[in-house]
């Protein structure tokens, strides 16, 4: 266990069983995006903005494989504006393909093969075998599934309705030469509406009859792992990644639509890891999970959103890590669902 860890595990005791309530967490409280903070602090903007795309980041990978991708791995066009199995078939094994080659080798470094250990994991348990609240009693199985049957499936589905529009002359479709600025400007900008949409699709899934018609399939995963991030009821897929559809309504680019579902999908493998980052030589050298979203499946009734927005702070429900913001997320539970209820 590396001397970071050591540190982390002694933060944060649970006084009920004397053990830290995390094996690993960052350092708290933990922080959000400075977009918004008044006065407006710029310098600390581009940081923030530098840290997440330079020198050799998740989004700029997502970036790169969406382009090849497109280039590489997408049918023509012009293939696109009859609906066809074909070309159907192609955009779905390609990213059956991309789920199963993320998901599944972070699934197989992190837990099967366990090449870093405990090492920057948040939680101390293992994943769950032989339980009953996951299909199959198994939690990756369990996860696998609804990753594979519904993700991949209702994936393919809006992309390919956006393929066979932008084929067949709906929305607004620029091209590289149309305006330059715009088609690279699209991909820094993009991550903003997935994060605002994200918080939105979030907490509507969070009212009680869709929570227990979809939503609570995805909380089955208190404690996460690489499947998890996609595991989720149809009825979530459809709502979570409908946010695509804005490539109808702004002038965009096929690229742009397989980048935005990329940027969905595996960040949400990559945020769901349940570690914080990939360790080499006992350092963090590439940031994967966020404790941000950790503290949500932990508690559920805080952090809707992600550490790029601002909404949970507006309306009360950011968990920043601390003793003291679990304390007050107890007692709101407390206030929503009876004294009876424990936390």
């Amino acid at each position: 266990m590396s001397k970071r860890d050591s540190v982390a595990q002694s933060r944060n005791a649970n006084p009920h069983n004397g053990r830290a309530e995390w094996n690993h967490h960052p350092e708290l409280p933990i922080d959000t995006a400075p977009y918004f903070n008044w006065p407006p602090e710029p310098g600390h903007v581009a940081r923030w903005l530098a840290r997440l795309w330079f020198p050799i980041t998740e989004r700029g990978l997502i970036v790169c494989l969406s382009v090849l991708t497109w280039i590489y791995l997408t049918p023509a066009l012009e293939r696109c504006r009859t609906i066809a199995v074909g070309w159907i078939a192609e955009i779905y094994v390609r990213n059956l393909a991309i789920m199963l080659i993320v998901a599944g080798g972070f699934h197989l470094y992190l837990y099967t093969f366990s090449k870093q250990g405990k090492s920057f994991k948040f939680d101390h348990r293992d994943l769950a075998t032989n339980n009953r609240s996951f299909s199959f009693r198994s939690q990756v199985l369990d996860n696998m599934f609804w990753s594979l049957a519904s993700g991949v499936t209702v994936w393919t589905a809006y992309e390919v309705l956006l393929m066979w529009g932008f084929a067949n002359g709906y929305g607004f479709m620029i091209g590289w030469s149309d305006n330059p600025v715009w088609f690279v400007s699209l991909f820094f900008l993009l991550p903003f509406w997935v994060a605002f949409s994200f918080y939105w699709i979030h907490r509507a899934l969070h009212w009680p009859p869709l929570y227990r018609l979809a939503h609570s399939v995805h909380h089955r995963n208190a404690n996460i792992g690489p499947w998890s991030g996609n595991s989720m009821h149809p009825v979530e897929h459809v709502l979570w990644l409908s946010s695509v559809l804005i490539h109808w309504i702004i002038a965009s680019h096929p690229v742009h639509v397989i980048f935005y579902q990329q940027m969905q999908v595996l960040t949400a493998i990559t945020s769901h890891t349940g570690f914080e980052g990939i360790a080499i030589h006992d350092r963090n050298r590439m940031v994967l999970g966020e404790f941000f979203h950790q503290l949500h499946h932990r508690y559920h009734e805080c952090n809707y959103g992600s550490s790029e927005t601002h909404w949970d702070q507006l309306f009360g429900t950011f968990h920043d890590g601390s003793p003291a913001a679990t304390g007050q997320m107890r007692e709101r539970r407390r206030r929503m669902h009876g004294e009876g209820r424990n936390s």
